[in-house]
């Protein structure tokens, strides 16, 4: 049985603004043929910020029927992301990180934006279901994924993003020396 404070965490400011955010995600990857790679990592670099802020608000919710719980984004789908989004960038998809042991790990931008459309699709769609009890499952999967999964995928992948769009510029401005004050 669901009770007011539940229903009301369920529709709450914070996750009707994260269902926008995670929707607008969704549907810029949908089209993600049409842009060139340097205009993808410029979407991620503004979109990712915002994506994981809106994670961090999302309420904890007292899930009555875990039946509920779906997921929408089938194999097929996640490999076309992917695919098209590793043919965009080309070598500039793998990228360095470091593991919890402290080693050096090979990552892949494609494969952590196409893991995180997943996770924003099956969101939006389990919450569009309408039940409430399909919208408590919704918000209570995007939080512990934005816990276990999403959420370090995206620091890690935001900071490639931005080496990448910015590399280029700060050898330019470390050989320039235009920082005597910092010496």
């Amino acid at each position: 049985m669901h009770n007011d404070h539940t229903e009301d965490l369920v529709i709450s400011k914070p996750v009707l603004e994260a269902l926008t955010v995670a929707n607008e995600y969704c549907l810029f990857c949908e089209s993600i043929e049409k842009y060139s790679s340097k205009d993808i990592l410029s979407y991620f670099q503004k979109i990712a910020p915002l994506i994981y802020l809106k994670g961090c608000t999302i309420p904890e919710i007292q899930v009555n029927d875990d039946s509920f719980n779906e997921r929408f984004v089938t194999e097929e789908q996640w490999e076309e992301i992917f695919k098209t989004l590793r043919e965009k960038f080309g070598r500039d998809d793998t990228y360095y990180m470091l593991d919890p042991n402290n080693d050096t790990m090979e990552a892949s931008l494609a494969d952590n934006m196409a893991d995180i459309y997943q996770d924003m699709k099956d969101f939006v769609m389990l919450y569009q279901k309408g039940t409430m009890y399909a919208k408590e499952n919704a918000v209570e999967q995007f939080r512990t994924l934005m816990i276990t999964r999403w959420g370090p995928v995206i620091i890690d992948a935001l900071k490639a993003c931005h080496n990448k769009l910015y590399n280029h510029l700060s050898d330019a401005i470390d050989n320039e020396n235009d920082y005597p004050w910092l010496f």
